[in-house]
């Protein structure tokens, strides 16, 4: 007998969070049909109309089904939830392994039973989820998958399991040749950093994430280490704990900003009874722990691989779309057509199966680039071994663990279009950030210029050797002072002059000195005027002082080698 879901069963189901295009949730009743599983129900624009259903009528456009047409199942689906389950199951487990994707199963529900829903997790979504979408009413189905937050068979006694879950984000940085030289940036830049000064500007975030997506697919136990240890620093919504399927670290739909030692606290003490290490070291040993499960299931590997299928980049693959659609290519009436044909232009005469390829495989990296990575841990007992299993040797501790992709959404042919536009955003906005820091480098780099200090070690055996550095260095413009240490060897200059032009100065005279360091001088601390030209003696008494001015020459003063050991020339 079929089971739907009706009003009544909407009470046993909880928010756990929610993407772009659905909103999960875990199940908390005692039906042994759901325990261990999650709900994931569709959502739209809030000021949407659903589609109307119709088994008759396939859910993909026919530019969609051309695209996927290798896929029957997907191309006759009569809903989206079909289709994103057939998606998940035809297309992205053959990329990624079928033991680290689930497809799920469709189970219909009500009306009423979507409606009481979304009234139940009102309060739990973020603000700005609420303000732009909404559950869609229309659906008849459901998809239900297991809860990669718990091993199989949910929650068992005394066997407690901790999940995290991360966001990967692209894990390379492109060299497509239809790249825009205006836009080599994206050549040396991660996308998820151009991305955040972004939402920085838009004030979805509060300050740039640590994380970088290239150490976290390094393959390098070092750099991954890294990379967790910076989305636990900076979790945002790319980084969430679990234990026994209940969120302890990391926000709801949301994110949180920066872990600060109230969370980490929190967090440190959850994690007590499950990492075995002195309390303060716990979170330290989690974070290994996690980095060793990435190392070693190279799981990352085959996403990075499937990400690359992007091989013309959204600039490239953007005129691949306008050739599938039959319409006129906006991006080159863009152009300026003063200007030579542009490299992209020859993606317009190529054949409509390269076309197609080019889109298909650029959307499928697109699921890749925004999937999330499950990985559940459960300490092993003794002598019993499981497989895959991670040893943490800080706390001498084994765990079974399982990886799972979830969020394997079927990306529409359309959104290619909003891919370009907001590709176009990140550039313009990194860019304006990168000619900002160069302005203020270039202002920061004349401040240097007047206050450069260039120590020189040099020979000063003697007056004649003192007045003759001093006299070859005095005739360089740009000097504001002076100062020879005959005790240390050294010529101290500051000012605006080149310390390539003040070295050849002096080795005209010792052909032996060096320059032993250059850098901006110390702010000098400005001396009490009371206290000017006095010594105090070992009695303590004050003694006047006046320095007795230099003999040899009119342009500089020595001072009586009883007070100071130097020459100066302000």
């Amino acid at each position: 007998m079929e089971i739907k879901l009706e009003q009544k069963d909407a009470a046993d189901w909880s928010y756990r969070g929610e993407g772009a295009a659905n909103i999960v949730l875990a199940y908390t009743g005692s039906s042994p049909s759901f325990i261990g599983k999650v709900m994931r129900i569709t959502k739209k624009a809030r000021n949407e109309s659903s589609p109307k259903c119709d088994s008759n009528q396939p859910v993909l456009t026919e530019e969609e089904r051309l695209l996927w047409r290798d896929v029957e199942e997907l191309v006759t689906s009569p809903t989206k939830e079909i289709a994103e389950q057939i998606y998940t199951q035809l297309v992205m487990s053959p990329l990624l392994g079928s033991k680290h994707v689930d497809a799920g199963m469709r189970m219909p529900v009500t009306r009423d039973f979507l409606e009481c829903v979304e009234k139940n997790v009102i309060k739990q979504r973020p603000a700005w989820r609420i303000d732009v979408s909404v559950v869609d009413l229309e659906r008849d189905f459901v998809i239900i998958m297991s809860d990669h937050s718990l091993f199989p068979g949910g929650v068992l006694k005394d066997e407690p399991c901790i999940s995290v879950e991360i966001k990967p984000k692209c894990g390379f940085i492109p060299s497509s040749e239809f790249i825009a030289e205006r836009n080599s940036v994206k050549r040396s830049a991660t996308r998820f950093q151009m991305h955040q000064v972004l939402k920085l500007r838009e004030q979805e975030i509060s300050e740039l994430s640590e994380y970088d997506p290239l150490d976290l697919f390094s393959g390098s136990k070092e750099r991954i280490h890294k990379a967790i240890k910076d989305l636990y620093t900076t979790p945002q919504n790319n980084f969430r704990v679990f234990l026994n399927g209940s969120l302890i670290f990391g926000g709801l739909g949301g994110g949180i900003k920066r872990t600060n030692a109230l969370a980490g606290k929190a967090f440190e003490d959850a994690l007590e009874g499950i990492i075995l290490a002195e309390n303060g070291l716990r979170t330290t040993s989690f974070i290994q722990l996690v980095a060793e499960a990435v190392y070693c299931s190279r799981v990352l590997d085959g996403l990075l691989e499937v990400q690359r299928l992007d091989n013309f980049d959204i600039e490239g693959a953007i005129h691949a779309y306008y050739n599938i659609v039959g319409q006129p290519c906006a991006v080159c009436q863009q152009l300026d057509e003063a200007r030579p044909p542009h490299r992209c232009s020859s993606l317009h005469s190529i054949h409509m199966d390269d076309s197609l390829k080019i889109a298909k495989d650029y959307l499928t990296a697109a699921t890749a680039k925004d999937c999330s990575l499950m990985i559940s841990f459960r300490p092993m007992k003794d002598g019993v071994f499981g497989s895959p299993h991670v040893y943490l040797q800080s706390t001498n501790q084994s765990f079974n663990y399982k990886v799972n992709f979830i969020d394997l959404d079927l990306k529409p042919l359309k959104k290619m279009v909003d891919y370009y536009e907001l590709d176009k955003k990140i550039l313009n906005c990194f860019t304006q950030m990168l000619e900002m820091e160069h302005e203020d480098g270039n202002a920061r780099t004349m401040d240097a210029i007047e206050t450069i200090k260039t120590v020189v070690s040099v020979e000063l055996l003697c007056s004649k050797c003192r007045k003759k550095v001093m006299k070859l260095i005095a005739t360089i413009e740009g000097i504001t002072s002076i100062v020879l240490d005959p005790s240390k060897n050294t010529v101290t200059v500051i000012g605006e002059a080149d310390p390539v032009k003040i070295i050849c100065k002096v080795r005209k005279f010792r052909k032996s000195a060096a320059i032993t360091s250059i850098g901006p001088p110390k702010e000098e601390k400005k001396d009490d005027p009371y206290k000017k030209d006095v010594m105090k003696d070992m009695k303590g008494m004050v003694i006047p002082c006046t320095p007795k001015t230099c003999q040899r020459c009119d342009v500089w003063y020595v001072v009586n080698d009883d007070f100071y050991s130097y020459c100066t020339i302000m």
